[in-house]
């Protein structure tokens, strides 16, 4: 008898944790609204750092600065918002990127909904361990394909050598403006 009491109430307190643990509505705006305000803040940080170095020294001096400084730029955003920030795709152009297994998920998720022609919308989820996930779809701008885009197109032979010499295995090319360029992937360390 007193293992039978003893199991219901460990049932009951397991499903209350568990209840304990999602995300309300509420909760779930919020880390919406900080992982679109994090993550756009990081595209404007590096398209601004990009953009100045292409006005400087065009692809030569860009694509170094990118190999080096944009793992350290993204870094110091992560620390300013307490926050760790990926950049992942199925294309990848540094290895070090390489999504993880729910990453490919949400990356197939949103090449599904591309071929529909539907809508990519940000999702908020929270992980096992309590910690929460935004992931939001990044689409290739125009200025961007000048590195990502189309070879003898939009990206110059000259370009695509420059860039494998520093990114050998690179599949980050043959994008057109618009297109699913990858997703950000940011990591809150706990719910509220």
């Amino acid at each position: 008898m007193k293992t039978t009491k003893l199991s219901i109430v460990l049932i009951l307190f397991i499903g209350l944790m568990s209840c304990t643990n999602k995300l309300s509505e509420a909760q779930k705006e919020q880390f919406l609204a900080k992982g679109k305000e994090v993550a756009a803040f990081t595209a404007e940080s590096m398209l601004k750092e990009v953009g100045k170095n292409m006005q400087q020294g065009g692809v030569v001096q860009a694509v170094p600065f990118c190999n080096v400084q944009a793992s350290h730029l993204t870094q110091d955003i992560s620390n300013h918002y307490g926050v760790t920030i990926k950049r992942t795709s199925l294309k990848l152009r540094n290895e070090k990127n390489a999504p993880n297994a729910r990453e490919l998920e949400i990356l197939n998720q949103y090449q599904d909904l591309v071929a529909q022609k539907g809508e990519l919308k940000p999702i908020v989820e929270q992980n096992p361990d309590g910690s929460v996930q935004f992931y939001a779809p990044i689409k290739l701008m125009q200025k961007c394909t000048v590195c990502h885009g189309v070879v003898g197109e939009t990206m110059t032979v000259q370009s695509d050598s420059i860039i494998k010499s520093l990114y050998p295995v690179d599949k980050a090319i043959g994008f057109k403006e618009g297109d699913l360029r990858g997703i950000w992937s940011i990591t809150f360390p706990e719910k509220p």
